[in-house]
């Protein structure tokens, strides 16, 4: 039975994740901006503009053992009522690190008691108040700013609520050699895409973003049901390429498909603004083609997915295995490069595309957008402090070298260089247009993966990033 049905409490956010029902040129002057951090001299820059003070201070060495006795008694009584009188004392424990487990109670309690006693608890042992707006997402964001540590024993006690509101989860949390961050990983409001391969029509009976598998395609021509001024996903494997259009994608945020004769899985994160693409028929020995779902978890506001066959997650931003068989064996995602562009001029620029069938091969109708302005205000989720050198919601193409250098191009600004003729060019790395998108090679020609994301998602997984930016 789901956590929902059990705790009247309870309170669900929607689904936040998703919306169901060539030439001469000339070198342009740049500024290189080396890697910095989010602060400033007065403290932390949060996604809102903000600046958070210092963290507090936090011991060291294992929780006292009145506090493990108050956690076990409030993490065993989620489903029969909380024990706020030992919710309460957590709070009057002098041990900041116990905040994240108030936080992951604020995740799921949003009102009642157990809200006001968790928030109590927060504000007392961090030294600061809590007031107004959507208070789970305000104490993360701190949290996450601050990297304060988190208590020994954090995950048993964290993965009791999310494993009540979704039992199949247990798999990700049981791995004791898991390389996951859980501090950072919350709950994006849907539950898991774990329907087997032969329902991949069917909706999820429980709630889920279903992964669009091997949808129907048409040629170009057959793709005059999409305005030419929208956008698509487009890739190129081997000699064929694939717009898969951004409506689509909005509702399934997963597809899996075969492109050029090789398996891939195309995850788009309508959160952080980026679609990639990986080849999911490179596999370990022993291991069978992936299945790419979404897990309707998050991390810092980043959709977390999962290979259907071994549950292994991934962090999605990466590529890599981060939990289960994939993760034993080092296991990480081989990159394809995805291409945003109009249709019009994607198709312009490859003539012999396909594109997704209109009803996606399923017989569904899709609106042709159904997020509206849904992140024109900013992160709906906590994502901690952001790096001031680019607006938190600026598209940027990201690359990162064969030798591991991370940079970072401001897709707007790179595109008006590109069209007065002037070449676009950082540590060796070359941004030219392909359609309406931007594509990178190597200063040599060859070609290196690339794909957009919103500026705050480049910069967390990519700390270390440059960033090409032009003069005047």
């Amino acid at each position: 039975m789901r956590f929902r049905a059990l705790i009247p409490v309870l309170a669900l956010v929607a689904a936040a994740c998703s919306a169901d029902d060539g030439g001469s040129s000339t070198t342009s002057t740049l500024v290189v901006s080396e890697s910095t951090t989010a602060t400033t001299s007065a403290g932390l820059i949060l996604a809102d503009g903000s600046i958070l003070g210092p963290a507090p201070d936090v011991p060291r060495g294992p929780l006292n053992s009145q506090t493990v006795a108050d956690l076990d008694l409030v993490f065993s009584s989620l489903l029969t009522g909380v024990d706020t009188e030992a919710l309460a004392r957590l709070g009057q424990s002098g041990d900041a690190r116990v905040a994240w487990l108030l936080a992951d109670l604020l995740r799921f309690f949003q009102q009642g008691e157990v809200f006001e006693v968790s928030v109590e608890s927060f504000e007392e042992l961090t030294g600061t108040e809590v007031a107004g707006g959507f208070v789970w997402g305000v104490v993360t964001d701190r949290l996450i700013a601050w990297d304060l540590s988190e208590p020994p024993g954090y995950v048993g006690w964290k993965r009791v609520p999310f494993e009540i509101i979704e039992p199949s989860w247990e798999p990700f949390f049981g791995d004791p050699e898991s390389v996951v961050d859980w501090r950072h990983l919350s709950w994006g409001g849907v539950l898991i895409d774990d329907r087997p391969l032969d329902a991949v029509t069917s909706p999820c009976p429980q709630g889920c973003i279903p992964a669009l598998d091997d949808p129907a395609v048409t040629d170009a021509a057959g793709g005059d049901w999409y305005p030419d001024e929208r956008v698509v996903f487009g890739i190129v494997v081997g000699d064929e390429a694939r717009a898969y259009p951004k409506n689509i994608m909005e509702i399934h945020e997963m597809v899996n498909d075969t492109v050029g004769g090789r398996r891939i899985g195309l995850p788009y994160c309508t959160l952080c603004g980026s679609a990639q693409a990986y080849l999911t028929d490179s596999v370990p020995v022993g291991f069978e083609t992936l299945e790419l779902r979404t897990s309707g978890l998050l991390s810092r506001s980043n959709k977390v997915m999962f290979d259907l066959h071994t549950f292994s997650m991934f962090d999605t931003f990466l590529g890599t295995a981060v939990t289960g068989p994939l993760r034993e064996v080092g296991f990480t995602l081989e990159p394809v490069t995805v291409v945003t562009s109009t249709w019009a001029d994607w198709k312009a620029a490859h003539p012999d595309t396909t594109i997704v069938a209109e009803d996606g091969g399923i017989g569904r109708t899709y609106a042709l957008d159904p997020l509206g302005a849904r992140d024109a205000d900013g992160p709906i989720f906590p994502i901690g402090d952001v790096d001031p050198r680019l607006p938190v919601q600026e598209q940027v193409l990201g690359v990162e070298t064969p030798e591991g250098t991370a940079v970072a191009f401001a897709v707007d600004a790179a595109r008006r260089s590109i069209e007065a003729g002037e070449l676009v060019e950082l540590a060796g790395v070359v941004i030219v247009s392909d359609g309406a998108g931007l594509i990178a090679l190597l200063d040599n020609g060859s070609s290196v993966t690339s794909h957009q994301s919103f500026w705050f998602a480049w910069s967390q997984f990519h700390p270390d990033t440059l960033v090409w930016t032009p003069l005047g």
